[in-house]
């Protein structure tokens, strides 16, 4: 539940719909962490927090402190979205200094998975960008925020999963609205919607 609008009643029905059904995480801003996690207190279902988002364009600095801050508060889970101008800028020093500096910050606990955007990019573009997350070590690469002018498609996780190999998690995320799309995702190399 990532909408500025969003209000209070929905996070409450957001984690009460993730215990019923047993969801593995809910997402949502940083700032509502600590709601989340006192209300999932006691569950199995992990909070996860966006950090950069949605447009990936905040410094490596402010991402770092985002992501300590939102772990303090309970969250297991980051997903970073990084910078596309920098990537389609080919400054791919940039590009995987903001990375590395959020996976410092998520120590080795902390679940990272690194949203691309994918509807912004080329495939030589995506191609890279799974490369030099693979290089990193995160956990997942993902697909986009929901925020774009794309979600997940079949061709991207067909890429992605074949870049970063069989071992690291590929999220497919924007757009799966039917369970034949779920299946989609995950037959093309998805483990995790």
């Amino acid at each position: 539940l990532l909408k500025p609008e969003a209000v209070e009643a929905q996070f409450e029905q957001l984690c009460d719909e993730a215990k019923t059904y047993n969801f593995y995480s809910v997402c949502v801003n940083s700032g509502w962490v600590p709601f989340v996690a006192k209300r999932l207190r006691g569950s199995n279902v992990k909070v996860c927090s966006v950090v950069g988002f949605p447009l990936g364009e905040t410094d490596s600095r402010t991402k770092s402190f985002e992501t300590r801050n939102a772990i303090d508060n309970g969250a297991h889970e980051i997903d970073m979205v990084i910078s596309v101008g920098a990537l389609r800028s080919g400054d791919l020093k940039y590009v995987e200094e903001d990375i590395r500096a959020v996976k410092r910050a998520c120590r080795s606990v902390t679940v990272l998975k690194v949203i691309l955007e994918t509807s912004l990019l080329t495939d030589e573009e995506k191609t890279i960008a799974c490369e030099i997350c693979k290089k990193i070590d995160v956990d997942f690469v993902k697909t986009s925020t929901g925020f774009g002018s794309g979600g997940a498609t079949i061709h991207d996780i067909e890429l992605m999963r074949r870049v970063v190999g069989p071992d690291m998690g590929v999220k497919a995320s924007g757009g799966i609205r039917t369970f034949e799309d779920a299946v989609a995702m995950i037959n093309a190399g998805a483990t995790r919607i």
